[in-house]
């Protein structure tokens, strides 16, 4: 059973789930791949410690505080590739930035590759099941588009502002999927 539970941010209402005392999603609400991969029945539980305590994340996070993610027991679902992504992102400083590119690097190194395609990076990144919480929005493109950002533009540019990213090399592009 996934229990789930509403947030009121600044950028919006988000909704919590968690399944057996892990959270496995936080999405803004109407943005791309809602939901995600959870096709169980899920119930409402505002009662939830785990649920309680990612609000609270939230809540200090939106204060201007930099919490942990490691404060939080985390179970994004996805392939092993996905989670590789979903763990480069978690090690993104706050306020700062990388792109598809550097991600895409950094995991060949790691697993001995000469490469790796950035663009299957970006579909790993898309498909995060737990923004804001795993920094999804601090990834942009090499040229410096703020593209390819599931909640939406104004949103990433909400989150990377509050975080206090230097916006002045970023743009948004004329084009794109996640506009």
């Amino acid at each position: 059973m996934v229990y789930t539970s509403h947030y009121d941010s600044p950028i919006g209402a988000l909704l919590l789930a968690e399944r057996d005392g892990k959270l496995v999603g936080l999405w803004m609400e109407g943005q791309k791949y809602f939901l995600g991969s959870l096709q169980e029945e899920s119930q409402e539980r505002e009662s939830s410690p785990v649920l309680r305590q990612a609000g609270l994340w939230l809540d200090r996070y939106f204060a201007g505080e930099r919490p942990a993610i490691s404060e939080l027991p985390l179970a994004p679902v996805g392939s092993e590739f996905r989670k590789e992504v979903w763990q480069v992102l978690c090690e993104i400083p706050y306020g700062e930035t990388t792109t598809y590119g550097e991600i895409a690097r950094t995991l060949a190194a790691r697993r001995g590759l000469d490469r790796m395609s950035a663009q299957a990076v970006g579909g790993a990144v898309g498909h995060n099941p737990i923004s804001i919480i795993i920094p999804c929005h601090r990834v942009v493109g090499s040229n410096g588009s703020l593209t390819g950002y599931a909640g939406g533009l104004q949103k990433k540019i909400k989150l990377l502002t509050h975080e206090g990213v230097d916006m002045g090399r970023l743009f948004v592009p004329r084009r794109g999927s996640a506009l």
